[in-house]
């Protein structure tokens, strides 16, 4: 009889940003959604396309920049309904399948950052060995990898989450299903729930980040032993770009996950993260990679040529 007077909730509220111009956000974030499909599709189209981006770097570029789609989808295109149409409502069961897809979503990209740092460790560290080592076959299983342990470990804190009792308020300010604001709207004890969460931030950000940091460290080591300035410029180079993108990756989500939850600015820094952050990284890959813009432009001059004859 404890909870036949509650009211258990079959929808949420997301507030998203009433106290903002909704066209102006609505045309901003709409731009940098389409921009950042279109450069991560060019990123994938070209590494596809042409023969001499056939390598084990640009693959695992490829494989981000698809994640990076999926990602930004989770969230996006809800928020874009909220600020057209003003759909703000989300059912239960669609906030849960957004949190599980978020969760994943951003394990699966940790643990490929990760990956992509060791195939540049190997590249520059063992590079006699390098082809050897990351074949086709070991370069599709550390591809499917990620997945495994994000689809996993998501599960375990969405099921955590999902079981708690929601019979209060439902009203979620963040324009999607995050975490700890539904934890907040719990009406049973979240203790356990927020310790599997804790656990799979440490697991799924803070071990990889590590790992990271590790490994970045002996190729620095290693380029400064390299007595010639241009072979530290050549090894760093080829290393450079993916370097901003983690830095870029895990400074924008620690700033939102390691800090007091609670925070009326939480959806602000989460709305960079999940738009302008991801919108960057095509351009640093394509701007500061001599070979992707080398190849960028042998295709828009063929492009243009094509359309001076169509003419």
């Amino acid at each position: 009889m404890e909870y036949s007077n509650k009211t258990f909730v079959t929808e949420f509220i997301l507030l998203a940003f009433p106290g903002l111009h909704q066209i102006l956000l609505l045309t901003v974030i709409l731009f940098t959604y389409i921009v950042c499909i279109v450069g991560n599709m060019t990123i994938i189209l070209l590494v596809i396309l042409e023969h001499s981006l056939h390598s084990p770097m640009y693959f695992f570029i490829s494989i981000f920049s698809a994640e990076e789609i999926l990602f930004i989808s989770v969230p996006i295109p809800k928020l874009l309904a909220i600020l057209l149409a003003g759909d703000n409502k989300i059912s239960f069961i669609g906030c849960f399948l957004q949190v599980y897809s978020f969760i994943t979503l951003g394990q699966v990209e940790t643990i490929c950052i990760m990956i992509m740092a060791y195939d540049r460790h190997l590249a520059i560290n063992k590079p006699l060995h390098y082809m050897a080592i990351m074949n086709q076959t070991f370069c599709i299983g550390l591809a499917i990898l990620p997945w495994f342990i994000g689809l996993f470990n998501s599960l375990i804190v969405t099921l955590f989450t999902l079981f708690l009792d929601y019979c209060g308020p439902n009203e979620i300010n963040h324009f999607f299903c995050d975490l700890s604001p539904l934890q907040n709207l719990a009406c049973s004890d979240t203790y356990i729930s927020s310790v599997m969460t804790t656990a799979a931030a440490s697991i799924g950000a803070i071990v990889p980040f590590m790992i990271i940091v590790g490994i970045y460290t002996k190729i620095i080591v290693t380029i400064s032993k390299i007595k010639s300035s241009s072979g530290k410029h050549k090894a760093f180079s080829t290393c450079s770009s993916h370097l901003i993108v983690a830095n870029l990756f895990f400074f924008t989500a620690f700033v939102i996950y390691l800090k007091p939850s609670g925070s009326k600015y939480n959806k602000f820094y989460s709305l960079f993260y999940f738009v302008f952050t991801p919108v960057c990284n095509p351009f640093i890959y394509a701007l500061r990679n001599r070979d992707v813009k080398n190849i960028l432009k042998k295709y828009m001059l063929t492009l243009y040529h094509r359309s001076l004859f169509a003419l």
